[in-house]
């Protein structure tokens, strides 16, 4: 049920499908006798959209969960494995064109290719399977495997887990998959902005992690405050922004995570 809402309700409040449904809801009542109504509801979205498109909200909505944690220390020591979350290649494109085409977050597969290389001791496992509602078997850890092969990693270091559909289920399934032993350290690799949703989920199944952040979108506090010349660029960020906030808040209220916003571990 928690994937299903998070499928269907959830997509339909994030500020560009929930302007796009008030606009529409505006223009149908223009045609009623709540005529006056439709035009407040099309003046509310136009000055929504300009807001969310070219304002700085996204960034200040992002900023906050990308500088949750601060980057990896190698000093620290030799990681023993690499969990990397999917999110990076579209599994139906990819099984339509029989290749994996990746349309966001390549820095993840990126990053935990370089760190694969760097320690070459360290478990590779990435998880990820079809966040896709309604899904066919296109996985994308399917995909995922020959581009870290092209990119170097041997397919013997390699573990796909391919069921997962959300965070909480990279989160479970990994742990099954891997069963962590006291004292190994394991590096996430996953966004910045996912991040503290990530490492709170898991940490409540009992599988502590090292934060990899990657894939910033936003650069220092001083960008913060930058507006954008292009409305779809600063949507995007505010969607993405409003995505992450509205998971942290659902899984704080399922008790999925034991904090609104995980930070870093204190111990």
């Amino acid at each position: 049920m928690f994937f299903v809402l998070s499928k269907t309700l959830g997509v339909m409040l994030l500020p560009g499908n929930f302007l796009i449904g008030i606009g529409v809801l505006g223009a149908i009542l223009l045609a009623t006798r709540f005529a006056a109504l439709g035009r407040k509801l099309l003046v509310a979205v136009m000055v929504l959209l300009v807001v969310a498109g070219f304002s700085p909200l996204g960034n200040l909505l992002l900023y906050p969960l990308e500088a949750r944690f601060p980057p990896w220390n190698p000093a620290e020591g030799t990681p023993d494995g690499i969990i990397v979350l999917g999110g990076s290649v579209d599994s139906d494109l990819s099984a339509s064109h029989d290749t994996p085409i990746v349309r966001n977050a390549a820095d993840r597969i990126i990053a935990a290719a370089e760190l694969a290389r760097k320690y070459p001791n360290a478990r590779v496992v990435f998880t990820g399977g079809s966040a896709n509602l309604v899904s066919n078997d296109a996985k994308e850890a399917d995909y995922v495997a020959e581009l870290f092969e092209n990119l170097g990693i041997a397919k013997s270091r390699l573990t796909m887990e391919r069921q997962s559909r959300n965070t909480w289920e990279n989160a479970e399934f990994s742990k099954a998959l891997v069963a962590p032993k006291a004292g190994e350290r394991w590096l996430l690799v996953t966004s910045s902005f996912h991040m503290p949703r990530s490492v709170g989920l898991f940490r409540k199944v009992g599988f502590p992690v090292e934060p990899y952040p990657v894939d910033w979108r936003v650069g220092t506090g001083n960008d913060v405050f930058w507006f954008t010349n292009t409305a779809l660029d600063g949507l995007s960020r505010t969607d993405l922004a409003v995505r992450e906030w509205m998971g942290l808040i659902a899984y704080r209220a399922a008790g999925r995570t034991d904090a609104l916003l995980p930070g870093p571990s204190t111990n």
